[in-house]
């Protein structure tokens, strides 16, 4: 009997665990469920599309990168005629200077290209434009003015005079002083070579959106004309199907030096701020420029222009380019050209008329 009761014991012992552990399991398997349908609810009071919203945020891509940029001084005299490197620069300046020329300066930001130029001297007021793209300046010589405000202002420059033809050479299919090119690797091996920084965390100069500006308020701007001299007249004429304008020069059309393609833009900025010759000691007819201030202007993008003002409050901040209200303008995610022309200067923008700006400035 004895026997008999130990067995009957030992059988309810385990049964009793086996409940427990039945019991045990059953918690663990619901506890195990009240988590995941804990984690889809959260789930679900998420923002709708978490994920792919991330995936398909737009950036610009015309200023993207912490690459420093790069400014080169730009030879535009037509016997310098076609330009290399001009459709990869992300802004282009046009400003005059001695004899009615005009001269450029092209800015690159994180692209690779083999040749750039006709590569010409700097001039002082250029380095205004230099210091507020945080930019590298490389040139070929420079002016007396140029040459003490560089230092004066502390701006990291390459100068072809001084570097050795690994860094700017000549080439044979011009003559000079337009045939001096350089290329984008020669110009970082310089600057690394000594010590400028090759990064940078500036803010551009244009506030760039992704959204496609329309200026539904603009005029309509097909061509545009605009005399920075007698000597240099510049034409754009617009590209409907590309939505870009096609550059002209002294009625001429501008294309690249190696693929032949037309120079465009998709974006246009005019300032209106005069230039006055000054009188140095070489006496060679070099120009000033009067460009601090607040100046009349216009933006022109996608076949329609609006009004605007352009202000710089010193040489070394950056211009902000704002609408007649005082709002910052917002600028396509493309390439800018900025001309900076006289006040007195006959700037015709033609296209369909629903405002008062077609034809002169009438600012």
């Amino acid at each position: 009997m004895e026997n008999k009761g130990t067995k009957i014991l030992i059988l309810v012992l385990i049964i009793l665990i086996l409940c427990a552990g039945g019991m045990i399991s059953y918690k663990i398997f619901k506890d195990k469920e009240a988590t995941k349908n804990s984690k889809q609810e959260d789930s679900k009071n998420q923002p709708e599309n978490v994920l792919t919203t991330i995936v398909d945020k737009k950036e610009v891509e015309i200023f993207k990168g912490k690459d420093r940029p790069i400014a080169v001084m730009i030879d535009n005299n037509n016997k310098a005629w076609p330009h290399a490197g001009l459709n990869k620069a992300y802004m282009v300046y046009e400003i005059i200077v001695e004899g009615g020329e005009t001269r450029l300066m092209a800015l690159f930001k994180g692209v690779n290209l083999d040749k750039i130029g006709p590569v010409r001297s700097a001039r002082h007021y250029f380095l205004d434009y230099v210091m507020e793209n945080d930019a590298i300046y490389a040139h070929f010589g420079w002016s007396p003015l140029a040459q003490s405000d560089i230092p004066k202002y502390s701006i990291d420059n390459i100068n072809g005079i001084s570097e050795n033809s690994s860094i700017f050479w000549r080439v044979k299919d011009k003559q000079q002083p337009h045939n001096a090119v350089t290329s984008t690797n020669a110009l970082l091996k310089a600057a690394e070579n000594k010590g400028y920084k090759t990064t940078s965390n500036k803010d551009s100069v244009l506030n760039y959106v992704t959204d496609e500006v329309v200026l539904e308020d603009g005029q309509g701007a097909t061509t545009i004309t605009i005399p920075h001299s007698t000597l240099q007249k510049v034409k754009y004429e617009y590209d409907t199907q590309n939505q870009v304008y096609k550059r002209y020069a002294r009625n001429k059309a501008q294309t690249d030096w190696d693929t032949g393609n037309s120079i465009t833009t998709k974006n246009i900025i005019i300032t209106f701020c005069d230039n006055y010759t000054l009188a140095d000691k070489e006496d060679k007819g070099r120009q000033g420029l009067t460009n601090i201030g607040t100046f009349d202007g216009y933006y022109i993008t996608n076949g329609k222009a609006i009004k605007i003002k352009c202000v710089k409050e010193a040489r070394n901040t950056q211009t902000k380019y704002e609408d007649l209200n005082g709002k910052e303008i917002d600028v396509n995610d493309g390439n800018t050209w900025v001309h900076i022309c006289p006040k007195n200067a006959k700037v015709e923008i033609e296209g369909p008329v629903n405002s008062d700006m077609s034809g002169t400035n009438s600012i």
